[in-house]
């Protein structure tokens, strides 16, 4: 990687760092409510945007069928979690297994692991369980939790596509070189709130 490179590496790496805050995307007094409110929230949290922009990126570098797969095992689950969480339904810490999907995912694309097709679904999987039980926790507080949750599903959508997007420069080596950078900053990031959730 050329010395520009690294700098702008860096430089992103360091914004990315610097704009998040612990559980920002969980505080309550945050949000808005209704569609809009949903809409607006995942981009709102850097561990919710990086993880489901990773999945598209993953599923984009690993092929079909895994590139509509995972998009599609990521808000199935992610549906499951929120209705564990308003349940009731006990879950290890959230907030741990949200930083370990970025951390995972990013390194999933930095080392451009090929995970079998089942794997790769269940990591997935798994990831949008705890996604989901995290925002399942703050849609009793909505004066509209569909009209959230609806919202919410289609900005998750819209950062898979996002991902599956920046995943089709795989297809040159520059852009493959890129795309595993991209990944080791998620990573990055991802040890990141991962250091700020075992606090």
């Amino acid at each position: 990687m050329s010395l520009p490179n690294c700098r702008l590496t860096v430089a992103l790496g360091a914004a990315l760092l610097a704009w998040h805050s612990p559980a920002m995307a969980h505080e309550s007094d945050s949000l808005m409510l209704g569609f809009v409110g949903g809409f607006l929230h995942p981009l709102a949290g850097a561990d919710h945007l990086l993880a489901m922009v990773a999945v598209g990126i993953w599923g984009a570098f690993l092929g079909r069928p895994l590139v509509y797969l995972l998009p599609m095992a990521f808000p199935v689950m992610m549906a499951l979690g929120g209705v564990a969480a308003m349940a009731g339904l006990p879950l290890p810490p959230v907030e741990i297994g949200i930083a370990l999907s970025v951390l995972v995912l990013g390194a999933a694309i930095l080392f451009a692991y090929r995970a079998p097709v089942w794997l790769a679904v269940i990591i997935v999987a798994i990831f949008g369980l705890f996604h989901g039980y995290a925002h399942g926790l703050e849609l009793p507080s909505m004066a509209n939790p569909i009209s959230f949750s609806l919202g919410f599903v289609l900005s998750t959508g819209l950062l898979h596509i996002c991902g599956i997007a920046l995943g089709l420069l795989r297809g040159s080596s520059v852009g493959s070189r890129l795309l595993r950078g991209t990944g080791g900053l998620i990573a990055l990031a991802g040890f990141w709130f991962f250091y700020w959730a075992v606090r």
